[in-house]
């Protein structure tokens, strides 16, 4: 109970903590914190700008890639491998979708939790599984392109690999967390 406590006290205090040690710090160095800080926003806008393109490219891909049916059609493939291991199949389409989208996969996960439960094994799996990967395609169509790097060479077969990684992870520390302890 007490460790409780403690974690739910860092958690409030953290960010404020943080703020507050960044912008003492400047001060002390001699760094104009307001200005730099602001300097930083008009970056932050420019490259936001830059971006846009490539946010709607990579958001209509994964609109049609839905609509066109290709999501289900992968999961009933996937589903025989994974039943042998007892993966549920219900979080396939997460796993799937994470690399793809954020919000598509954050939606998922809402359903499947609304419809399991967030105490069950398959709204924890998600819930992990959600902390577990990153949006690869999206973080490399807006960050790569937003500084116009066209050669990904080694990227995207690294990145789904930890993509992968993350989804078996996820499911051996649950299993081991909720179902066998």
């Amino acid at each position: 109970m007490i460790f409780k406590s403690i974690l739910e006290t860092i958690s409030i205090w953290a960010i404020p903590i943080v703020f507050v040690l960044i912008t003492v710090t400047g001060y002390v160095r001699g760094v104009k914190v307001y200005e730099v800080f602001v300097e930083g926003a008009k970056e932050g806008f420019q490259i936001a700008i830059k971006i846009i393109p490539f946010m709607v490219a990579i958001l209509a891909a994964i609109g049609m890639f839905r609509e066109a049916g290709a999501m289900d059609y992968l999961v009933r493939i996937l589903s025989p491998v994974t039943d042998l291991v007892g993966y549920p199949a219900e979080v396939l389409p997460m796993a799937i979708m994470r690399p793809l989208s954020g919000s598509g996969s954050l939606g998922i996960m809402t359903e499947l939790i609304n419809t399991h439960g967030a105490e069950s094994f398959i709204g924890r799996l998600a819930s992990t599984l959600m902390g577990s990967t990153e949006t690869t395609f999206y973080i490399v169509a807006v960050y790569f392109g937003s500084v116009s790097i066209k050669k990904l060479r080694h990227t995207v077969p690294a990145c789904l690999i930890a993509d992968m990684t993350g989804v078996i992870a996820s499911f051996i520390v649950c299993y081991l967390v909720f179902q066998v302890f």
